[in-house]
């Protein structure tokens, strides 16, 4: 069975192994000023890439770091170094936030080889584990032939559709101040509530304090409390996509259906006039 999160130790044991890659994909929201790659370049794990969610992206829209083509993805994951045989590792500089995005975007191109790092960087700087700074290194490019698994998608079609069949329970990963529109969105001119008839599961009531995930079994009692048992179909949802794949990986490591992500997320959703917002 693929692994979907290994441990800081694990990691640290593989380092060196011909075919992983480790990459650090790091987003921070628009109102936190901080500055993902100049932080990527003065510490990561030694051998590490950046893989940036903004660019790795359809640029043919202005919603944020939406999925490329199937095309799009493997030109530029395979300019990472990536081909269908890497073993690929994700991590954040917060603990665990987006880098669950990146597992995600595997997987949905066909890439099973693929895991989060428990923990992230604080975990891996908190066990005094190597770090390097500077320039990374040039890779080689690699080719990589997606496999598009679109079950594993939503977009805001979908979403409309459901709202009226009510076969899919959408679940938003949020803070729950966002969801009941008691705290403004990040987003300048973003309007505030959620997808009428979604339950709010914010992703942080799936970490521990030092940012891991919870034990297979606590996930399955937290998600159950939230209606997911594995009989109804859940399409994820957060902000712009990237805290709704914590949700997804967490029902993975609760030995739970996937489900699929809607790709636009709140961004979209709450960005336009067309669509009814609940409070």
């Amino acid at each position: 069975m693929a692994k979907n999160l290994v441990s800081t130790a694990w990691l640290a044991e593989r380092l060196a192994t011909p075919g992983l890659v480790v990459f650090d994909a790091t987003k921070y929201l628009p109102n936190e000023p901080r500055d993902a790659v100049a932080e990527f370049r003065a510490a990561r794990i030694p051998g590490a890439r950046f893989f940036d969610v903004d660019a790795i992206a359809d640029r043919d829209t202005d919603l944020p770091h939406m999925v490329p083509t199937p095309g799009q993805f493997a030109r530029m994951i395979g300019a990472l170094g990536v081909s269908n045989d890497s073993f690929v590792v994700f991590y954040d500089q917060k603990g665990l936030a987006s880098s669950a995005r990146g597992w995600w975007m595997m997987r949905l191109y066909g890439h099973d080889g693929v895991a989060v790092l428990d923990g992230g960087l604080p975990k891996w700087v908190a066990e005094q584990r190597p770090v390097e700074g500077g320039e990374p290194a040039a890779v080689a490019p690699a080719t990589f032939r997606p496999d598009f698994r679109a079950v594993a998608l939503r977009g805001i079609g979908d979403v409309l559709a459901n709202l009226e069949n009510g076969r899919e329970l959408v679940l938003d990963a949020r803070a729950a101040g966002r969801f009941t529109a008691q705290v403004p969105e990040p987003r300048a001119g973003m309007r505030s509530g959620h997808i009428p008839g979604s339950v709010n599961l914010p992703y942080t009531e799936l970490l521990a304090p030092d940012q891991t995930m919870l034990a297979p079994p606590a996930l399955r009692a937290r998600l159950g409390r939230a209606g997911v048992d594995g009989r109804r179909p859940i399409v994820t949802s957060c902000g712009s996509g990237i805290t709704a794949c914590i949700l997804t990986l967490a029902m993975v490591q609760a030995g739970l259906p996937a489900g699929a992500v809607y790709d636009g997320s709140w961004t979209e959703w709450g960005g336009r006039a067309d669509t009814p917002v609940e409070t």
